[in-house]
């Protein structure tokens, strides 16, 4: 780490004698400038994403427990982890027992997220619309995709109804062509700081439009940002969107996929606001710490350089003459080029490096004030 007192610079064009500068502390170095930076959540920085596969490398086991969504599909190249969903329920209902311990999938899931997402001593999820509720799904984010948060205010979930659903262990679906779209209601109410983290609602509504009757919101589950998870009410989507979440105790019902196919069926329909397909829209969110340091390079200084190829020992120019004659300039002005940026510790130690867009032209003529920015 830089020490901000001792920091020393260093350029490329250098006066005999004078290979560092110390930094003034009281004029020279900003520290601890802050800024929230958002940017898109899905890959390549996209805010949208309206396409949604599955991913093929899951063990039987895992699937059991969650499904990985990827941006496309999963034998090219270009196919990612963008999220994940899975289904919880408080009692282990809609999955089989697995393991010595007589557990089921969505009991582990559900104990899970109630560990990481509810206050110590809570025993079950609650939404404002069923009370407390013993089924969930979850959509969960790749934590290099939220960065520091989801950006609260810019993510809209899409998810399509179900007309129909196959009560065996394929959890199939039918799926009809009405999208409800759903958001977080920081809008319209400050959040709730629960288990070290910031509590949303999640309800009816869209970006562009925000909550739908804001004055008598429709719920559909909490909103967990600084987590990067979103949980659902499992009896308010079997109540609202025909969901019909199987709650057999002896068979896989694989009920997590209901949610995917859910989501990934809206991405083929048309938003007709919008006139484009229903997307699931995110952003990340980050507090960016910046130091800037303001290297300022007078007009006598950094004229030379003790780049071995800058001087020449030839005998007809002189000892340590300037090899180049357009180096050497005219009256005893010699050129230089600043092109790169060093900060040290006080040991001389090379700490960064920052380099410039276009070589900058130094002489006795004239001068440089060059900011480097470091981003914590």
């Amino acid at each position: 780490m830089i020490n901000l007192i001792k920091t020393k610079y260093k350029s490329i064009g250098q006066t005999p004698g004078s290979i560092y500068t110390v930094f003034d502390t009281d004029n020279d170095i900003v520290s601890d400038s802050k800024e929230i930076v958002t940017g898109g959540i899905w890959s390549n920085n996209t805010a949208s994403l309206s396409t949604h596969w599955s991913s093929s490398v899951q063990t039987n086991t895992q699937r059991q427990y969650y499904v990985d969504v990827l941006n496309t599909n999963p034998s090219s190249t270009d196919s990612l982890v963008q999220y994940t969903v899975a289904y919880g329920h408080r009692f282990g209902s809609g999955s089989d027992s697995v393991g010595s311990l007589n557990d089921s999938p969505s009991r582990a899931i559900y104990s899970q997220f109630r560990q990481i997402l509810t206050e110590p001593g809570t025993n079950q999820f609650a939404t404002y619309l069923s009370g407390s509720t013993d089924s969930i799904y979850v959509i969960s984010f790749k934590r290099n995709r939220i960065k520091e948060r989801l950006d609260v205010g810019n993510f809209e979930i899409p998810l399509r109804n179900i007309t129909a659903r196959a009560t065996n262990a394929s959890g199939s679906v039918t799926l009809g062509t009405t999208v409800h779209t759903l958001i977080d209601d920081s809008s319209i109410t400050t959040n709730t700081t629960v288990n070290a983290g910031r509590e949303y609602n999640l309800v009816s509504g869209s970006i562009t439009t925000g909550v739908f009757t804001p004055n008598a919101p429709k719920y559909y589950g909490k909103v967990y940002p600084d987590h990067g998870i979103i949980v659902l009410d499992g009896n308010v989507l079997d109540l609202k969107l025909g969901f019909a979440t199987n709650l057999n105790s002896s068979v896989e019902a694989n009920n997590h996929f209901a949610v995917f196919r859910s989501i990934s069926g809206s991405g083929v329909l048309t938003n007709p606001a919008t006139s484009d397909l229903f997307g699931f829209f995110a952003r990340n969110s980050e507090t960016v710490t910046s130091t800037h340091y303001f290297v300022r390079v007078k007009n006598s200084q950094y004229n030379y350089s003790n780049n071995n190829t800058y001087v020449t020992s030839s005998t007809a120019l002189g000892v340590n003459a300037i090899a180049e004659e357009t180096w050497r300039g005219a009256d005893s002005n010699p050129i230089t080029y600043i092109t790169t940026i060093g900060l040290y510790d006080n040991a001389n130690t090379l700490l960064a490096v920052a380099k410039v867009s276009k070589p900058i032209l130094k002489s006795f003529n004239n001068e440089a004030l060059i900011r480097v920015k470091l981003d914590f």
